[in-house]
């Protein structure tokens, strides 16, 4: 804002003044001893011009601080943006300062005697800003690492996050927000956790960023949810001493007093030593609490769920697919990581500047990634895939029929039938819960029917990056499991040489808890595979 504009609005009061002297007192020349009158308020008008510049420089300076903020946090961030977006907190805080706190700036500063031009100028600038869907989004991605991975909330909001360096640290206002999108989402087992964080970080913040009587509202209500009345009666009590007239907290009070029985009531109530311990269960679905998501979640952290059969025999060497030409000069780093079902790691068998250009014509095109329901055939995005996905046809780049080429090759394989090329982006916490590729006997009526090639006989999964935490394949049934490595790939086989599906196969894309994870699939399919893949009648082959 320039002095000229402020000087402006000073003379806007000052003609008021006048305007309201002359009005009321329109012959006040007449008379020496009322002209006195006009130089006091004169004296006065000058109070209040020098009190509005001091309360505009108050405001200019603190949106000066915002713009100071801003540039340093972006000049930071420009530096190496895919490092710092790969951050799950930097990421939340990003998507939470551009919402939530982009809206305290508007209404605290921005708004309060901004020129429209300027408050239009900054509206236009939202149209790229994340939403508050976004905010959700990001916030139960933080929170699905923290579940997956064991990180106990203290440690996040303190910066201590496996395969991350210098994360930043999580202030009370920060805390408060992902309880609130707990709250919001009825997750009370989440909300206790970062409310008690925030209340944790508002205790020895100099400079106050949350409201203690806000957060003791949010936490005493989800103690209540989860059985924890003596807990939510006594927080109910802090509250009341920090606002008496909270109405829902007296409100509240009365109702926890009632449910309270006699015994419990003539006990010191309120007291913390007379407190049990916090009851704080998650609940789970069926699924979710079921052996398979707590196998596959152990996977992910790399802990092993079962010995590695016949390991004795996992060997590697250079393969060249019975002389295949194009594999004669080259041979393929071949690795068996399972002997049943056969998991083949191929290492180096994509050049970064492949990866590079798949990407490049990937991202314009990246979509929410979806799944197909199993009853409609219809494709639909779903909570438990959370990925960005593109698909490349081979006569788009010579780079795309090389990969698709090298493909048959190294498989034997006739591609005529194969899916296009998929490439998939994982971000923060992105994910992809245990799943079949190929289509089960009560899915096969709608399963790729349009494409008229039969099931899915075989996957050759590449990855396009390294991740620095995280975002492992792993195949809960039989405890195998495979990290990303740039340039290498993984092949199996979902069905058996008789048709039938390989149930052992089920696999499952764990969350990235640090870094950007870069995939391509390549999808191969019955049709055109009599010959090279003959069928047998033994189920086992």
């Amino acid at each position: 804002m320039s002095n000229s504009w402020i000087l402006f609005q000073c003379l806007g009061v000052v003609t008021v003044a006048v305007c309201y002297l002359h009005m009321v007192r329109s012959e006040i020349f007449t008379a020496l001893v009322e002209m006195e009158s006009v130089l006091e308020t004169e004296a006065q008008i000058a109070t209040d011009i020098r009190q509005y510049i001091h309360q505009e420089e108050e405001r200019l300076e603190k949106l000066r601080s915002v713009a100071d903020d801003y540039e340093r946090h972006s000049r930071e961030a420009l530096l190496d943006t895919e490092k710092h977006l790969s951050n799950p907190v930097n990421a939340f805080l990003i998507v939470k300062r551009f919402t939530v706190d982009w809206e305290k700036v508007l209404d605290d500063i921005i708004r309060i005697n901004s020129t429209e031009a300027f408050i239009q100028k900054v509206e236009e600038r939202r149209e790229s800003f994340p939403s508050k869907e976004d905010l959700e989004g990001v916030s139960m991605a933080l929170m699905r690492l923290q579940d997956t991975y064991n990180l106990p909330a203290g440690r996040i909001a303190k910066g201590d996050i496996q395969g991350v360096k210098q994360s930043p640290v999580l202030s009370a206002a920060d805390c408060f927000e992902l309880g609130k999108v707990s709250y919001n989402t009825g997750d009370y087992y989440h909300t206790i956790i970062w409310m008690e964080e925030a209340m944790n970080a508002f205790d020895v913040e100099a400079n106050k960023t949350a409201d203690k009587s806000v957060i003791l509202d949010y936490l005493s209500h989800s103690l209540y949810m989860q059985g924890n009345i003596r807990h939510a009666y006594v927080l109910t009590n802090e509250l009341l001493t920090l606002e008496p007239d909270h109405q829902r907290a007296q409100n509240n009070k009365q109702y926890y007093e009632r449910m309270l029985d006699d015994e419990a009531k003539s006990q010191k109530r309120g007291e913390d030593a007379d407190l049990p311990a916090i009851k704080n269960e998650q609940q789970l679905d069926s699924y979710r609490a079921g052996a398979e998501f707590k196998t596959y979640e152990k996977l992910c952290r790399g802990e092993d769920t079962n010995p590695t059969p016949k390991a004795h025999k996992l060997k590697c060497r250079y393969f060249d697919n019975n002389r295949t030409p194009g594999l004669i000069l080259r041979p393929l780093k071949e690795e068996r990581v399972w002997w049943r079902p056969a998991l083949m790691l191929y290492h180096d068998i994509i050049s970064d500047h492949e990866i590079e250009v798949a990407k490049k014509l990937a991202a314009p095109r990246l979509n929410r990634a979806t799944v197909q329901n199993a009853k409609t055939g219809q494709l639909e995005t779903a909570q438990y895939r959370i990925s960005k996905s593109a698909w490349l046809k081979n006569e788009e780049h010579e780079v795309v029929k090389r990969i698709s080429d090298r493909v048959g090759d190294m498989t034997g394989l006739n591609m005529n039938t194969a899916e296009e090329l998929q490439v998939v982006n994982y971000g923060i916490g992105g994910h992809y819960e245990p799943h079949f590729d190929f289509a089960r006997k009560e899915e096969e009526a709608h399963s790729f029917k349009r494409l008229g090639t039969g099931n899915r006989i075989a996957t050759f999964l590449v990855y396009m990056s390294d991740v620095d935490a995280g975002g492992a394949t792993v195949f809960p049934v039989i405890g195998a499991k495979v990290f990303p490595k740039k340039g290498t790939a993984v092949f199996w086989y979902n069905l058996f040489r008789n048709g039938e599906g390989d149930y052992d196969t089920r696999h499952a894309g764990c969350p990235v808890l640090a870094g950007s994870k870069w995939v391509s699939n390549k999808w191969l399919h019955e049709r055109g595979q009599e010959q090279t893949r003959p069928c047998a009648l033994d189920p086992n082959a």
